[in-house]
């Protein structure tokens, strides 16, 4: 019998007040019954009418994983537009699609009776691109905090619609915090100091947070400073403080499998009952993990009620955030809900298509230009469209399925056919066929086409049905697939040289070689190495750089598309090694511009390349990211110059022969990442584009010269089109501190927009900055700080081309030093450091330093510290064992040796000892403190204190 909402008055009321609704449901719920609804699916309450309900359906460019829905360009690409408005539009199509999905195709994720496809959307990534070799560079949107904090909002508000009661669908910002690696991702820590966490990382999630426009947000796989970040203090002393004044709480989600690690990879507890329940402590509220099994999960859960690790109030906070968000998609309230009129026809219209279209032209940036783009038909008749990515189009991970491709051949050839011109399409690939030498036939009886993706990895599709060769389940070999997009790429191949003509073939994927059995001939990938491998003769029926430059000879002009395969060599789980071009690739593109100068290079990619030989040879850049259905369309206009190629870089591309920062240093200060902190020039800066028609800048003023510290000047130019056509700049503004006592900033980000403007329009453009825009983190005191002395506003095209600079004075006091005695100082408060690590001081709080590697003496620096008065010094210390060697900290005041203090055995890394010593002598006057570790323990803080 159904459910009369008589019997359920008031969670069933929509006039009550949300709280009051969602506290009455909780309370009908059983304890058993809510803590069943901490696992991803959770399940239907037949008896109070409540249906089932799944967290988490993937959003990032377009409905993922669910089937056809339009496909926008990659979230790197979307950054690249710098276009607020367009962001929000394309998130607007991707939440109705989603809202369709809902309501009318059934779960392509789990069973029906598990919930319908889930509203809460799994995006935006707000991680920062701090390495450009992070295998997700496509999932996130720029280097920079302030950049993709303001494309991040504008896509959670276009996910969330503006119903001011009814979300149309929830936003989950992800991955929180400070995840930017693959390779060992589940147990490699981040380092963070307070610095690089107050003035980076959590800068790029706190603006969106506070805003209002996000409902939930996704704990990250890694672990920062020694501890994972599902159980990380900051879930709720940041996240949750910052969403506090909205009036709603986020609802927080682990990542798949991410709790089960917790014990099984990071060995940071020593069971799942106490792995899970420190989780739901620290703030995650729903687990996804053991996939539709939940009565794994929640067994953990209850195992960690009955130990006491947890209690009925953990539970009932969890569940009353999902609870709140259920109502607020309209669950409960279908006849008020204005979105659940949604109908299938939303999916893939004509109106998200020509969004699509836009979106590939916004995000499209032109790198360089000596005037052959934009192409003439009229001059152009033959164009030869070149390379792997030529007339392709290829998914990643989190793409939808994509209804039709538009190839940037295919968009072009409708583009010039009824002006005359021409297309030919060369895809640059080698043809070949590979003869066993045992028993002389061809492997899969068929011919390749090899493609070159890099690091070595080649694919090879069948010359006659395009079908990719791969690894089955039986260890045999098939041409039997037409995408590769699969969790498991095993469509990747090596081709070893092991001798004149003959190769070895062997499998990315599980490392082995290809075998023939003698006796039936049967091929299999079961060698381990390459003396039990098959010898295959390698014989070249087309040479792919032969036919290219046949076709760039009888052409006009020369467009070579290149660039990455999203599920090769740089995805999520893979990190790549380096920034190179595959060199396969690169080969292509000197064959083909030796006999055709006027070449245009396209890099398709979901990450920058160092293209440094294009740069010095060709007279034409441009980049796109992986932009969709509409790719080949969007290209052929800004190409030919129906439009103007918009966007702007929102990363570094950094130069060939740069030695990048290592991976895991996500010191961005100590380091030098990003254009904030790089030193060596790039070869294409952050916020870099050009245009076809030219902008000037002028009357750059300050509404004053000067700002207390916590004051605002509104920063006014005047820009103008004085070239031949409508085009769209993108205005920078960035700030920059001048003598600061820390290390400060090379240049900042403080606000952006972009303009369009016809020929001959100027218009005058007004920012304001506030002081709180050029505050850092003072370690000293714990908070934002700005510095008062002299600032520049800069006006600029990009990081490395400033226009008009106006100087800016902050009055105020300056910092005091910092104060030492009689104040507990925190390790990781330090001004600068050599060769420490950052580690947990405690499995639910606090930060501890230690030697990165013990043999080598660590130092921390605390610069103007006041020890006026020092009589004695206190550490507190762990250690673990006393293993070979002794270990002491040592603490100098400039030249002098205040204190050195042996370290003795704790037992356990958290169990902290108070180490006394009386100074050398009594101290007055402010000093740079250096405190060295030797040897193997850990430091959480130290205090002076006076003559007792």
């Amino acid at each position: 019998m159904p459910v009369s909402a008589a019997d359920l008055p008031v969670f069933r009321d929509p006039a009550l007040p949300l709280r009051k609704r969602v506290d009455d449901l909780l309370d009908r719920l059983t304890p058993e019954e809510r803590l069943a609804m901490l696992h991803q699916y959770s399940p239907a309450v037949p008896r109070l009418g409540v249906a089932a309900f799944r967290t988490g359906s993937e959003g990032l460019h377009g409905v993922s994983w669910l089937g056809v829905a339009t496909v926008f360009p990659q979230a790197v690409g979307l950054g690249a537009s710098w276009d607020e408005d367009l962001v929000r539009r394309v998130a607007e199509a991707v939440s109705t699609e989603l809202r369709a999905f809902h309501y009318h195709r059934p779960p392509a994720i789990g069973s029906p009776e598990r919930g319908a496809n889930s509203l809460q959307a799994w995006a935006p990534v707000l991680n920062l691109l701090r390495d450009p070799r992070w295998g997700r560079n496509e999932e996130a949107y720029s280097e920079d905090p302030v950049h993709t904090a303001r494309v991040g909002e504008a896509f959670c508000k276009g996910l969330a619609g503006e119903h001011p009661t009814y979300l149309r669908t929830a936003p989950v910002i992800k991955h929180f915090l400070a995840y930017n690696n693959e390779d060992d991702r589940c147990t490699t820590s981040s380092g963070l100091r307070p610095r690089v966490l107050h003035e980076y990382d959590l800068a790029a999630f706190r603006p969106v947070v506070a805003s209002g426009a996000v409902t939930g947000a996704m704990a990250a796989y890694n672990l920062v400073n020694g501890r994972p970040c599902h159980v990380s203090p900051l879930i709720e002393d940041e996240l949750r403080r910052w969403a506090r004044p909205t009036g709603h709480e986020l609802f927080v989600v682990s990542d798949a499998e991410a709790p089960s690690n917790l014990v099984e990879m990071e060995f940071y507890f020593d069971d799942h009952a106490e792995g899970h329940g420190a989780a739901l402590k620290a703030g995650i509220d729903s687990f996804t993990d053991h996939g539709e099994d939940s009565e794994t999960v929640v067994g953990r859960l209850r195992e960690a009620l009955e130990r006491g690790l947890i209690d009925q109030a953990d539970v009932d906070r969890a569940v009353h955030r999902q609870l709140e968000l259920r109502f607020r998609l309209g669950e409960f309230d279908p006849e008020l809900d204005p979105y659940a009129g949604t109908g299938p026809e939303v999916i893939d219209s004509p109106e998200h298509r020509a969004l699509a279209r836009q979106a590939a032209i916004e995000s499209t940036v032109l790198l360089k230009n000596d005037g052959v783009l934009p192409l003439d038909p009229a001059r152009t008749k033959r164009i030869a469209v070149i390379g792997p990515l030529a007339d392709t189009l290829f998914e990643d991970w989190y793409s939808g399925t994509m209804p039709y491709q538009v190839g940037i051949a295919s968009g072009l050839a409708a583009a010039v056919d009824a002006q005359g011109g021409e297309v030919v399409r060369v895809d640059g690939s080698d043809r070949i066929t590979l003869r066993s030498r045992t028993t002389g036939e061809l492997l899969a009886k068929t011919a390749f086409d090899v493609t070159d993706w890099g690091g070595g990895a080649s694919t090879l599709r069948d010359a006659d049905t395009g079908h990719y060769l791969s690894l089955q389940d039986d260890d045999a070999l098939a041409a039997d697939q037409d995408i590769i997009k699969s969790w498991f790429v095993k469509e990747t191949f090596r081709l070893e040289p092991a001798g004149p003509d003959t190769v070895l073939l062997r499998c990315v994927f599980n490392g082995r070689y290809a075998a023939v059995d003698p006796n039936d001939g049967r091929v299999t990938v079961t060698a381990e190495t390459a003396a039990d491998a098959e010898h295959f003769q390698r014989e070249l029926v087309r040479d792919g750089r032969a036919e290219a430059r046949a076709a760039a000879e009888t052409a006009d002009v020369a467009v070579v598309v290149l660039g990455n395969h999203p599920m090769i060599n740089g995805r999520e789980t893979e990190d790549r090694a380096d920034i190179d071009l595959p060199e396969g690739q690169e080969e292509l593109l000197r064959a083909v511009a030796a006999v055709r100068p006027n070449t245009a290079l396209v890099v398709m990619s979901s990450y920058p390349y160092a293209l440094d030989w294009a740069d010095e040879h060709l007279p034409a850049v441009v980049w796109t990211s992986h932009g969709g259905q509409e790719t080949g369309h969007a290209l052929a206009a800004v190409l030919l110059g129906e439009a103007e190629p918009a966007g702007r870089l929102p990363q570094t591309w950094y130069r060939g022969d740069d030695p990048l920062p290592a991976p895991l240093d996500y010191d961005i200060i100590k380091a030098g990442w990003t254009y904030q902190y790089h030193r060596a020039a790039p070869l294409y800066p952050f916020g870099h584009g050009l245009s076809y028609t030219a902008f000037s800048y002028r009357d750059l003023s300050l509404s004053q010269p000067s700002i207390g510290q916590d004051g605002s000047v509104d920063v006014t130019v005047t820009l103008e089109n004085t070239g031949p056509r409508t085009g769209s700049e993108v205005v920078q503004v960035y700030l920059r501190a001048l003598g600061a006592r820390y290390e400060a900033p090379r240049l900042r980000l403080a606000d952006f927009r972009k303009v369009r403007l016809e020929p001959g329009e100027a218009r005058e453009l007004t920012f304001r900055v506030t002081a709180e825009q050029l505050a850092h983190w003072d370690v000293a005191t714990g908070a934002f700080t700005v510095a008062p002395g002299a600032h520049e506003v800069i006006v600029a095209r990009c990081a490395e081309d400033p226009v008009l600079t106006a100087p800016l004075t902050v009055t105020g006091d300056a910092a005091a030093p910092r104060a030492a005695v009689g104040h507990r100082i925190l390790a990781v408060d330090f001004d600068d450091y050599e060769d420490v690590t950052i580690v947990d001081a405690g499995r639910t709080h606090g930060d501890a330093v230690t030697p990165t590697e013990p043999a080598q003496p660590a130092t921390l620096l605390f610069r103007d510290t006041d020890l006026s008065g020092a009589a004695w010094i206190e550490v507190e210390t762990s250690r673990v064992d006393a293993g070979s060697d002794p270990a002491r900290v040592e603490l100098r005041a400039g030249e002098q040796l205040l204190a050195e203090i042996e370290v003795p055995v704790t037992g356990d890394r958290y169990t902290w000892t108070p180490l006394t010593a009386e100074l050398a002598a009594p101290l007055d006057g402010v000093h740079d403190l250096a405190v060295t570790l030797h040897g193997d323990f850990r430091l959480t803080a130290f205090r002076f204190g006076a003559a007792r």
